[in-house]
């Protein structure tokens, strides 16, 4: 084993502090952030308090973090979907969620009204509801919501990864 100068280990140590000063700091603002998305899906709830979480039975899609159900494999309308973390499924029927504001996105099949979904159990964005689709041929995912294969949990238990393939920027898919 070589000998380190007194003079390199100090500036070691120096930059391991610095090191762990960054990821306390990322901790804490991680923690932050989720715990203004847990008060936002609160207040879209109604911010009573008091949360009622509707059970599913059958094959029930969850949310990753906290295994509130979202949803039944028997809902799925499509699989063919992407979103900027990789694979997504459209659903005829979620539960458990709560919808942030309605905003207009430029997707890959045209301009939609959607609004981001929010778990009721941590408040994680878990999808985004189609309010409105511009164009004609995409009418049949209004009132319909994707959910984000990365963000919940599959009948089975498994969970999927953000892959090196996902895109980056809004989309969907229309392979149904």
């Amino acid at each position: 084993m070589s000998k380190v100068s007194s003079r390199t280990r100090r500036g070691l140590n120096k930059l391991a502090d610095e090191v762990k000063q960054v990821v306390l700091s990322v901790h804490i603002s991680c923690n932050y952030r989720l715990h203004q998305k847990q008060q936002e899906a609160k207040e879209h709830s109604g911010g009573m308090g008091r949360l009622f979480v509707q059970s599913l039975e059958g094959k029930i899609y969850s949310c990753k973090h906290c295994r509130t159900h979202l949803a039944l494999c028997e809902d799925i309308v499509s699989k063919s979907f992407h979103s900027r973390h990789g694979k997504a499924y459209l659903f005829s029927k979620v539960v458990n969620v709560t919808s942030g504001e309605k905003e207009e996105r430029l997707m890959m099949t045209g301009l939609h009204t959607v609004a981001d979904i929010f778990c009721v159990g941590c408040g994680s964005i878990v999808g985004w509801k189609y309010e409105t689709a511009h164009e004609k041929s995409q009418k049949y995912k209004e009132g319909k919501s994707v959910l984000e294969r990365v963000k919940m949990s599959g009948p089975d238990g498994s969970n999927y990864w953000v892959s090196h393939e996902a895109q980056v920027g809004s989309s969907d898919a229309d392979d149904v």
